[in-house]
């Protein structure tokens, strides 16, 4: 989920160094799996996806159940065949076999505590069993921007998996002005492919800027990302909320936002987007937040809303081919 620094920060961060040349993991035995990614980025559509019944109140996780997930899947499933998760562990880790079963063509699943021995076994079980589907692990979401670990401790544990699991792609997600840190470069250094969170949202022009402005600055990380970076990179979250409205938030812009990205940056064996995110999560607005101040726009991503009911957006987006019966 979004946890994203604001405007004045994120600009000086842009000016932190990147490596001189760019960086990859050439030790990777990931070879064909990649290879699968490489084929959803470029010929399908990704989407970052949490069950809808899967929320987190009081600190306390409910269970997401199968039912629940089938039915979030389904309504997903005619417009997007690839998925990114964010846990394996609370009923999430029935996500890839249900996918699987409609017809979905690729998930990256994502593992929310990464040095949770239980939910790093679920996810490691996960793409063993569904081999030709799972494609890559993103181990932690914002883990080092939120504090819960380091550069170092997360690069090590990396490459532990990697041993475990040599021929499953690997990666993690951070903000993307953490990846600029020279710190973060040796962790660059074990990543298979690059998530990254991009969200034109934080920065202090986006309220009165044409929507073309944020989808150009989404460009523009991305071809800084690339200087540094040589392997497939994926941009996990960027999008716009649909509310609070006095915010600037609409469904009209969400949408308009969408159509640019698309056009700007079409989608590539090497570059490429997920919509972030599949449904509206109203928990969220209480969830902890390393950002101080309002979060009342967290409940909004969606693409559909906490009824699995589509926005503006969804309209507009072509359909693909028709699930696996």
């Amino acid at each position: 989920m979004i946890r994203a620094l604001f405007g004045s920060t994120l600009i000086a961060l842009a000016g932190a160094a990147l490596a001189a040349q760019p960086i990859c993991n050439h030790d990777s035995s990931a070879t064909a799996a990649l290879a699968r990614l490489r084929a959803a980025m470029a010929q399908g559509r990704f989407i970052a996806y949490q069950p809808t019944s899967l929320q987190v109140v009081n600190g306390r996780p409910t269970l997401a159940d199968a039912a629940g997930i089938r039915a979030d899947l389904a309504v997903l499933r005619p417009r997007f065949d690839s998925l990114i998760t964010y846990g394996a562990a609370h009923g999430a880790e029935a996500i890839p076999a249900i996918a699987a079963s409609l017809g979905f063509r690729a998930v990256i699943v994502g593992v929310w505590n990464p040095f949770d021995a239980a939910e790093l076994h679920a996810a490691l079980s996960a793409a063993k069993e569904n081999p030709t589907l799972v494609a890559g692990l993103s181990l932690g979401n914002e883990m080092v921007f939120g504090r819960r670990t380091g550069f170092a401790e997360l690069a090590a544990l990396i490459a532990q998996v990697h041993t475990q699991a040599p021929q499953v792609p690997i990666s993690t997600t951070e903000p993307f002005h953490m990846f600029y840190a020279r710190a973060a470069l040796p962790l660059l250094g074990r990543l298979d492919f690059l998530l990254v969170n991009v969200h034109p949202i934080f920065q202090p022009w986006f309220r009165n800027a044409p929507d073309g402005n944020a989808a150009q600055f989404v460009v523009n990380v991305l071809a800084k990302l690339a200087d540094a970076y040589c392997g497939p990179i994926l941009i996990k979250e960027t999008g716009v909320p649909t509310a609070p409205q006095d915010q600037g938030y609409t469904e009209q812009r969400q949408a308009s936002f969408y159509e640019e990205l698309r056009r700007r940056v079409p989608a590539s064996d090497s570059h490429a987007f997920a919509y972030f995110s599949a449904f509206d999560a109203p928990w969220r607005v209480h969830d902890a937040n390393p950002v101080p101040g309002d979060h009342s726009a967290e409940a909004h991503w969606g693409l559909y809303n906490a009824e699995r009911r589509p926005k503006a957006v969804v309209a507009r987006l072509p359909l693909l081919k028709a699930a696996a019966p």
